[in-house]
Protein backbone atom coordinates (compact mmCIF):
# COMPACT_ATOMS: atom_id res chain seq x y z
CA UNK A 1 0.00 0.00 0.00
CA UNK A 2 1.07 3.32 -0.64
CA UNK A 3 0.57 6.36 0.87
CA UNK A 4 -2.72 6.99 2.65
CA UNK A 5 -4.64 10.50 2.29
CA UNK A 6 -7.71 11.77 4.37
CA UNK A 7 -9.81 14.77 2.73
CA UNK A 8 -12.06 16.47 5.03
CA UNK A 9 -15.68 17.47 3.96
CA UNK A 10 -16.98 20.97 2.95
CA UNK A 11 -20.52 22.56 3.47
CA UNK A 12 -23.37 20.94 1.74
CA UNK A 13 -22.00 17.60 3.49
CA UNK A 14 -24.48 18.31 6.67
CA UNK A 15 -27.08 15.82 7.68
CA UNK A 16 -29.30 15.30 10.42
CA UNK A 17 -27.93 12.97 12.97
CA UNK A 18 -24.38 13.55 11.74
CA UNK A 19 -21.92 11.89 14.30
CA UNK A 20 -24.07 10.67 16.69
CA UNK A 21 -23.07 7.12 16.17
CA UNK A 22 -19.52 7.51 16.11
CA UNK A 23 -19.88 9.61 19.51
CA UNK A 24 -21.39 6.83 21.37
CA UNK A 25 -19.04 4.46 19.65
CA UNK A 26 -15.89 5.92 19.74
CA UNK A 27 -14.63 7.42 23.46
CA UNK A 28 -12.08 9.42 21.12
CA UNK A 29 -14.81 11.13 18.93
CA UNK A 30 -17.14 11.54 21.93
CA UNK A 31 -13.95 14.12 23.60
CA UNK A 32 -13.86 16.11 20.37
CA UNK A 33 -17.65 17.00 20.47
CA UNK A 34 -17.70 17.39 24.50
CA UNK A 35 -14.60 19.83 23.05
CA UNK A 36 -16.74 21.50 20.59
CA UNK A 37 -19.49 21.87 23.45
CA UNK A 38 -17.35 24.03 25.53
CA UNK A 39 -16.10 26.42 22.81
CA UNK A 40 -20.00 26.28 21.31
CA UNK A 41 -22.60 25.78 23.38
CA UNK A 42 -24.88 22.81 21.65
CA UNK A 43 -22.56 21.86 19.07
CA UNK A 44 -23.67 17.77 19.43
CA UNK A 45 -26.99 19.00 20.04
CA UNK A 46 -27.22 20.58 16.70
CA UNK A 47 -24.91 17.57 14.98
CA UNK A 48 -27.18 15.36 16.15
CA UNK A 49 -30.86 16.12 16.54
CA UNK A 50 -31.17 19.78 14.29
CA UNK A 51 -33.32 19.50 11.30
CA UNK A 52 -31.77 20.30 7.62
CA UNK A 53 -32.86 23.69 7.49
CA UNK A 54 -30.89 24.39 10.52
CA UNK A 55 -28.26 22.63 9.80
CA UNK A 56 -28.02 24.24 6.35
CA UNK A 57 -27.33 27.87 7.40
CA UNK A 58 -23.84 28.49 6.51
CA UNK A 59 -22.86 29.65 10.59
CA UNK A 60 -24.18 26.47 11.65
CA UNK A 61 -23.23 24.53 9.29
CA UNK A 62 -19.47 24.69 9.38
CA UNK A 63 -18.97 24.50 13.16
CA UNK A 64 -21.25 21.40 12.70
CA UNK A 65 -19.11 19.63 9.72
CA UNK A 66 -15.99 21.05 11.32
CA UNK A 67 -16.71 18.98 14.41
CA UNK A 68 -17.92 15.95 12.39
CA UNK A 69 -15.07 15.84 10.31
CA UNK A 70 -12.68 15.75 13.24
CA UNK A 71 -14.37 13.11 15.29
CA UNK A 72 -14.08 10.41 12.77
CA UNK A 73 -10.19 11.91 12.58
CA UNK A 74 -9.80 10.58 16.01
CA UNK A 75 -12.15 7.36 15.80
CA UNK A 76 -9.79 6.40 13.19
CA UNK A 77 -6.69 7.42 14.83
CA UNK A 78 -7.79 5.28 17.95
CA UNK A 79 -8.43 2.26 15.89
CA UNK A 80 -4.84 2.97 14.44
CA UNK A 81 -5.36 4.46 11.18
CA UNK A 82 -3.57 7.80 10.12
CA UNK A 83 -3.04 9.98 7.18
CA UNK A 84 0.09 10.55 5.58
CA UNK A 85 -0.90 13.98 4.08
CA UNK A 86 -4.59 15.69 4.19
CA UNK A 87 -6.53 18.51 2.32
CA UNK A 88 -10.30 19.47 3.07
CA UNK A 89 -12.73 21.01 0.54
CA UNK A 90 -13.03 24.61 1.79
CA UNK A 91 -14.35 24.77 5.10
CA UNK A 92 -12.27 21.12 5.33
CA UNK A 93 -9.39 22.88 5.00
CA UNK A 94 -9.70 24.36 8.40
CA UNK A 95 -10.23 20.48 9.52
CA UNK A 96 -7.03 19.22 7.84
CA UNK A 97 -5.03 22.00 9.73
CA UNK A 98 -6.19 21.06 12.64
CA UNK A 99 -5.35 17.12 12.51
CA UNK A 100 -2.12 18.36 10.29
CA UNK A 101 -1.54 20.36 14.18
CA UNK A 102 -1.68 23.66 12.96
CA UNK A 103 -3.60 25.02 15.51
CA UNK A 104 -5.61 23.09 18.37
CA UNK A 105 -8.87 21.51 17.76
CA UNK A 106 -10.62 24.31 19.84
CA UNK A 107 -8.78 27.57 18.16
CA UNK A 108 -9.88 26.02 15.05
CA UNK A 109 -13.26 25.51 15.92
CA UNK A 110 -13.81 29.36 17.02
CA UNK A 111 -12.01 30.73 14.00
CA UNK A 112 -14.64 28.37 12.14
CA UNK A 113 -17.60 30.16 13.97
CA UNK A 114 -16.03 33.52 12.62
CA UNK A 115 -15.85 32.46 9.39
CA UNK A 116 -19.09 30.90 9.06
CA UNK A 117 -21.11 34.22 10.87
CA UNK A 118 -18.95 35.79 8.53
CA UNK A 119 -20.19 34.25 5.19
CA UNK A 120 -23.26 34.22 6.58
CA UNK A 121 -23.53 38.22 7.12
CA UNK A 122 -21.97 38.75 2.90
CA UNK A 123 -24.70 36.17 1.63
CA UNK A 124 -27.51 38.12 3.25
CA UNK A 125 -26.68 41.12 1.72
CA UNK A 126 -27.29 39.95 -2.42
CA UNK A 127 -29.40 37.40 -3.63
CA UNK A 128 -26.68 34.94 -4.88
CA UNK A 129 -26.84 31.63 -5.48
CA UNK A 130 -24.59 28.26 -6.74
CA UNK A 131 -25.09 25.86 -9.15
CA UNK A 132 -23.01 22.24 -10.46
CA UNK A 133 -22.43 22.44 -13.96
CA UNK A 134 -22.00 18.53 -15.75
CA UNK A 135 -20.97 17.38 -18.76
CA UNK A 136 -18.87 20.83 -20.55
CA UNK A 137 -15.55 21.47 -20.42
CA UNK A 138 -13.61 24.11 -18.04
CA UNK A 139 -12.90 26.31 -21.11
CA UNK A 140 -16.55 26.09 -22.02
CA UNK A 141 -17.96 26.58 -18.73
CA UNK A 142 -15.67 29.79 -18.00
CA UNK A 143 -16.84 31.08 -22.08
CA UNK A 144 -20.07 31.02 -21.02
CA UNK A 145 -19.65 32.67 -17.22
CA UNK A 146 -17.39 35.36 -19.21
CA UNK A 147 -21.10 36.48 -21.16
CA UNK A 148 -22.09 37.52 -17.36
CA UNK A 149 -20.88 40.54 -14.86
CA UNK A 150 -21.81 38.74 -11.89
CA UNK A 151 -21.57 34.64 -12.82
CA UNK A 152 -18.36 33.26 -11.98
CA UNK A 153 -16.66 29.26 -12.28
CA UNK A 154 -15.66 28.77 -8.51
CA UNK A 155 -15.08 24.89 -7.87
CA UNK A 156 -13.00 22.75 -10.69
CA UNK A 157 -13.94 19.58 -8.86
CA UNK A 158 -13.28 16.94 -11.65
CA UNK A 159 -13.30 16.64 -15.44
CA UNK A 160 -16.99 17.84 -16.30
CA UNK A 161 -18.20 19.02 -13.19
CA UNK A 162 -17.35 23.07 -12.21
CA UNK A 163 -19.53 25.13 -9.86
CA UNK A 164 -20.57 28.60 -11.02
CA UNK A 165 -21.62 31.41 -8.41
CA UNK A 166 -23.35 34.05 -8.98
CA UNK A 167 -26.27 36.69 -8.55
CA UNK A 168 -29.73 34.47 -8.82
CA UNK A 169 -31.52 36.39 -11.91
CA UNK A 170 -28.07 35.87 -13.40
CA UNK A 171 -27.84 32.39 -12.55
CA UNK A 172 -31.68 31.63 -13.81
CA UNK A 173 -30.20 33.46 -17.33
CA UNK A 174 -27.01 31.08 -17.12
CA UNK A 175 -28.99 28.12 -16.85
CA UNK A 176 -30.59 27.71 -20.40
CA UNK A 177 -27.40 28.82 -21.94
CA UNK A 178 -25.39 25.61 -20.22
CA UNK A 179 -28.10 23.30 -20.77
CA UNK A 180 -28.05 24.54 -24.44
CA UNK A 181 -24.64 24.20 -24.90
CA UNK A 182 -24.88 20.59 -23.66
CA UNK A 183 -24.46 20.32 -20.14
CA UNK A 184 -26.50 19.92 -17.38
CA UNK A 185 -27.50 22.31 -14.52
CA UNK A 186 -28.31 21.36 -10.81
CA UNK A 187 -28.96 24.30 -8.50
CA UNK A 188 -27.66 23.93 -5.10
CA UNK A 189 -29.02 24.28 -1.99
CA UNK A 190 -26.71 26.82 -0.48
CA UNK A 191 -27.49 30.21 1.17
CA UNK A 192 -24.91 32.26 -0.87
CA UNK A 193 -22.15 32.48 -4.25
CA UNK A 194 -18.98 30.98 -1.92
CA UNK A 195 -15.59 30.94 -3.64
CA UNK A 196 -16.35 34.39 -5.00
CA UNK A 197 -16.32 37.56 -5.12
CA UNK A 198 -19.50 37.76 -3.36
CA UNK A 199 -17.33 36.87 -0.75
CA UNK A 200 -14.36 39.36 -0.59
CA UNK A 201 -16.23 41.31 2.08
CA UNK A 202 -16.01 38.60 4.46
CA UNK A 203 -12.73 37.59 3.71
CA UNK A 204 -11.49 41.15 4.49
CA UNK A 205 -13.21 40.57 7.85
CA UNK A 206 -11.89 36.85 8.07
CA UNK A 207 -8.05 38.56 7.66
CA UNK A 208 -8.93 40.97 10.52
CA UNK A 209 -10.06 38.53 12.34
CA UNK A 210 -7.37 35.74 12.59
CA UNK A 211 -4.74 38.63 12.41
CA UNK A 212 -3.59 38.03 16.20
CA UNK A 213 -4.30 34.26 15.45
CA UNK A 214 -0.70 31.87 16.13
CA UNK A 215 -0.27 29.20 13.80
CA UNK A 216 2.08 26.47 13.73
CA UNK A 217 3.80 24.66 10.75
CA UNK A 218 1.67 21.60 9.40
CA UNK A 219 3.30 18.46 10.92
CA UNK A 220 2.22 16.69 7.61
CA UNK A 221 1.26 17.69 4.22
CA UNK A 222 -1.90 19.79 3.83
CA UNK A 223 -2.95 20.64 0.40
CA UNK A 224 -4.33 24.32 -0.34
CA UNK A 225 -7.63 24.89 -2.44
CA UNK A 226 -6.27 27.93 -3.38
CA UNK A 227 -2.87 26.38 -4.76
CA UNK A 228 -3.59 22.65 -5.16
CA UNK A 229 0.32 22.62 -3.77
CA UNK A 230 1.29 21.68 0.10
CA UNK A 231 1.28 24.72 2.50
CA UNK A 232 4.37 26.54 3.47
CA UNK A 233 5.62 26.45 7.45
CA UNK A 234 5.62 30.31 6.98
CA UNK A 235 2.29 31.28 9.38
CA UNK A 236 1.60 33.88 7.59
CA UNK A 237 1.02 32.08 4.50
CA UNK A 238 -1.11 30.03 6.05
CA UNK A 239 -3.56 32.59 7.37
CA UNK A 240 -3.26 34.57 4.07
CA UNK A 241 -4.49 31.30 1.84
CA UNK A 242 -7.22 30.64 4.61
CA UNK A 243 -8.39 34.54 3.50
CA UNK A 244 -8.03 33.90 -0.26
CA UNK A 245 -9.93 30.80 0.17
CA UNK A 246 -12.81 32.41 1.08
CA UNK A 247 -13.40 34.44 -2.17
CA UNK A 248 -11.03 32.40 -4.93
CA UNK A 249 -11.98 29.45 -6.79
CA UNK A 250 -11.04 25.98 -5.41
CA UNK A 251 -8.77 23.64 -7.72
CA UNK A 252 -10.13 20.28 -6.40
CA UNK A 253 -8.81 18.59 -9.49
CA UNK A 254 -5.35 19.34 -9.76
CA UNK A 255 -5.14 19.04 -5.74
CA UNK A 256 -5.92 15.70 -5.87
CA UNK A 257 -4.07 15.27 -9.17
CA UNK A 258 -0.85 16.14 -6.97
CA UNK A 259 -1.21 14.36 -3.79
CA UNK A 260 -1.73 11.13 -6.34
CA UNK A 261 1.81 12.04 -7.93
CA UNK A 262 3.00 12.42 -4.41
CA UNK A 263 2.27 8.48 -3.94
CA UNK A 264 -1.11 8.87 -2.44
CA UNK A 265 -3.10 5.71 -3.54
CA UNK A 266 -5.84 5.70 -1.12
CA UNK A 267 -8.16 8.20 -0.44
CA UNK A 268 -10.52 8.61 2.89
CA UNK A 269 -13.44 10.71 2.86
CA UNK A 270 -13.83 11.85 6.17
CA UNK A 271 -16.85 13.21 7.38
CA UNK A 272 -21.03 13.21 6.34
CA UNK A 273 -20.96 12.88 2.97
CA UNK A 274 -20.10 10.93 -0.08
CA UNK A 275 -19.29 13.62 -2.54
CA UNK A 276 -15.60 13.96 -2.29
CA UNK A 277 -15.79 10.13 -2.89
CA UNK A 278 -17.28 10.68 -6.10
CA UNK A 279 -14.88 13.91 -7.19
CA UNK A 280 -12.06 11.93 -6.53
CA UNK A 281 -13.42 8.42 -8.52
CA UNK A 282 -13.58 10.71 -11.67
CA UNK A 283 -9.93 11.83 -10.99
CA UNK A 284 -8.50 8.86 -11.00
CA UNK A 285 -9.19 5.27 -11.27
CA UNK A 286 -6.06 4.00 -9.71
CA UNK A 287 -6.38 4.84 -6.57
CA UNK A 288 -8.64 3.48 -3.57
CA UNK A 289 -11.38 5.50 -2.37
CA UNK A 290 -13.13 4.97 1.10
CA UNK A 291 -15.00 6.96 3.23
CA UNK A 292 -16.37 7.69 6.86
CA UNK A 293 -19.70 8.56 8.00
CA UNK A 294 -20.58 6.43 10.40
CA UNK A 295 -19.82 3.48 12.48
CA UNK A 296 -20.80 1.29 10.13
CA UNK A 297 -18.36 2.78 7.51
CA UNK A 298 -15.56 3.26 10.39
CA UNK A 299 -15.39 -0.24 10.43
CA UNK A 300 -15.08 -1.72 7.08
CA UNK A 301 -12.50 0.94 6.37
CA UNK A 302 -10.31 -0.23 9.72
CA UNK A 303 -10.60 -3.70 8.05
CA UNK A 304 -9.82 -2.42 4.63
CA UNK A 305 -6.68 -1.06 5.45
CA UNK A 306 -5.48 -3.22 8.34
CA UNK A 307 -5.84 -5.76 5.95
CA UNK A 308 -4.02 -4.24 3.26
CA UNK A 309 -1.45 -2.88 5.04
Amino acid sequence: MGKIAFVFAGQGAQKPGMGKDIAEYSSAAAKVFELADQVREGTSKQCFEAEQEILSRTENTQPCIYTVNLAIAEALKEKGITADMVAGYSLGELAALAYAGSFSYDKGLDIVQKRGRLMQEASEKCDTGMAAILKLSDEKVEELCSKYENVFPVNFNCKGQITVAGDREELAAFAPEAKEAGGLVRILEVSGGFHSPFMKEAADKFEETIAGESFKAPEIPVYSNRTSQPYAEEEQEIKNLLVEQISNPIRWKTLIENMIEQGVDTFVEVGPGTALTKMITRISKNVTMLNVCDVETLEQVVERIKNNG
